[in-house]
């Protein structure tokens, strides 16, 4: 059975996901941001792949490999997933675990590559570009939103007119204490896959 593909994504009431730092911290560590910590961590044990375009990439890898005081666990997972950046012009990743994909017109090749290879599912986060491609493409196979209840106004969006995503299952929701709501769709109907029943509970 193929490997999934799953975009995880921070998003606004408006629906954008680029961050200005306003809206979202990834350190957060109120009540809230330790329910969204641990959900996370649950998200990353069914996950060894982490899929990211240069720009997220550049970002991560500037941030969170030498983090001493990470209580989210994104350091741990970052530091020992396999790591698929896309990029055109990218020779040395400095960065344990990643390799290079070259994307353009062997995008959707080389995804399906690591699809077919033994593993559990590829998440890609932030990569805004990437993400829309991908969708584009109808090879995502679950969305997972973190629905933020505030309004911007103002920055990139998720889908633009261009997605047309009709044939999506609700398979959770799920709200947290200041707020926050985790959406998640498959586009298959519904379909679970084997040892993520948990996450619903």
């Amino acid at each position: 059975m193929a490997r999934r593909l799953v975009i995880t994504e921070n998003i606004t009431l408006d629906g954008v996901v680029e961050n200005d730092g306003s809206w979202f911290d990834p350190t957060d560590n109120s009540e809230q941001g330790r329910e969204l910590a641990a959900i996370t961590r649950q998200h990353a044990a069914g996950s060894d792949g982490f899929l990211v375009g240069r720009v997220t990439f550049d970002e991560m890898r500037g941030f969170w490999p030498t983090r001493v005081d990470d209580t989210t666990g994104v350091t741990d997972h970052l530091n020992r997933v396999n790591k698929y950046v896309v990029s055109r012009t990218l020779e040395d990743p400095d960065w344990d675990g990643t390799t290079v994909l070259r994307g353009g017109e062997r995008l959707a090749a080389e995804i399906r590559d690591l699809q077919d290879r033994d593993g559990t599912d590829i998440v890609l986060t932030g990569s805004i570009s990437l993400a829309q491609e991908l969708l584009r493409l109808g090879m995502v196979d679950e969305l997972r939103l973190f629905v933020y209840p505030v309004v911007v106004g103002h920055g990139r969006r998720l889908f633009s007119d261009a997605h047309a995503l009709r044939d999506l299952a609700l398979i959770e929701n799920r709200s947290f204490t200041a707020g926050v709501v985790l959406l998640r769709y498959t586009r298959d109907g519904g379909h679970t896959p084997a040892g993520q029943d948990a996450l619903r509970d």
